[in-house]
């Protein structure tokens, strides 16, 4: 597996360029409450089908928020590093990290 390059921990330079940020927080605390709602079904002993439609709602919620934030990798982060001259380091970043996410899938 190929090393994560050092700037994925950086904080972006201009936080505006998050036009989704506000709604991926609000996702994000909807999902938390819906995880939360799962392990007390779980421990209430309910029934697994129900609980199993639950997490595959929340996973379709992490995958929902993701694209959310992609795209505004994609529209800031990105667009910032091309017009920079860094272009080819942000893709290579940009392509790792997808490639991440798909094989978690």
């Amino acid at each position: 597996m190929a090393a994560r390059p050092a700037s994925t921990s950086a904080v972006i330079a201009d936080p505006s360029i998050r036009t989704h940020h506000d709604a991926v927080v609000q996702r994000l605390h909807r999902i938390e409450g819906q995880v939360s709602g799962i392990r007390r079904m779980y421990e209430a002993d309910r029934y697994c089908i129900d609980v199993l439609d639950q997490i595959s709602a929340a996973r379709a919620g992490l995958e929902a928020a993701a694209f959310l934030i992609l795209e505004d990798h994609v529209n800031g982060c990105v667009t910032e590093a091309i017009h920079g001259g860094k272009g080819g380091e942000k893709t290579e970043e940009l392509l790792e990290a997808v490639r991440r996410y798909v094989r978690s899938a």
